[in-house]
């Protein structure tokens, strides 16, 4: 995919444009992952990171946190709604948050070492987000022992429990979230 944008006396300029969003979400619905990532940082040395996230609804993004180096992490949707997971060291849920591009709440800052999962409550999310560089794929996320990994026949009916959290603000389940079963 091209960016969008120009160079010149102020150095490369990217645009977010709707064309650009349209674009990522088209490669976001084709894919297996049904999520889609577009960068705007030119290498994986970069820092920060600064990245477009497009999520289609039932997608699975395994639980994980930034601690090998310590990272925080920013989203901010553009478009549609996630509800961002929050989990204590054992998986049961700590807090739920939904971020709307139409308010009250548009966005989270998350400091390094959380647990957290983001998933989409809407059929189709975009999310503008922003964490340290440089990205180093052995280490940037430890991934939750306690849930599936990314393809595991568990991982629809986790989310589905996971969107439950937003039908009935206020109620979150007292256990686990997962128990590998």
């Amino acid at each position: 995919m091209s960016r969008s944008g120009y160079s010149g006396e102020m150095g490369n300029v990217q645009l977010l444009t709707h064309a650009l969003i349209k674009s990522v979400e088209q490669e976001a619905a084709a894919s297996a992952r049904r999520r889609k990532n577009f960068n705007f940082h030119a290498s994986a040395a970069d820092n920060p990171h600064r990245m477009l996230n497009v999520l289609c609804r039932g997608t699975y993004v395994r639980p994980h946190r930034h601690v090998t180096p310590p990272k925080s992490e920013a989203f901010i949707p553009l478009t549609g709604a996630v509800g961002i997971v929050l989990f204590d060291d054992a998986g049961a849920v700590a807090a739920a948050h939904r971020l709307d591009a139409g308010g009250p709440v548009r966005g989270i800052d998350l400091p390094p070492g959380v647990w957290h999962t983001v998933i989409a409550l809407t059929e189709t999310s975009v999310c503008y987000e922003v964490k340290p560089g440089p990205w180093e794929p052995a280490s940037d996320k430890d991934f939750a022992a306690w849930a599936p990994g990314e393809g595991e026949a568990a991982c629809a009916a986790l989310v589905a429990r996971w969107e439950a959290l937003f039908a009935a603000p206020g109620a979150l389940p007292g256990g686990p979230v997962y128990n590998g079963g």
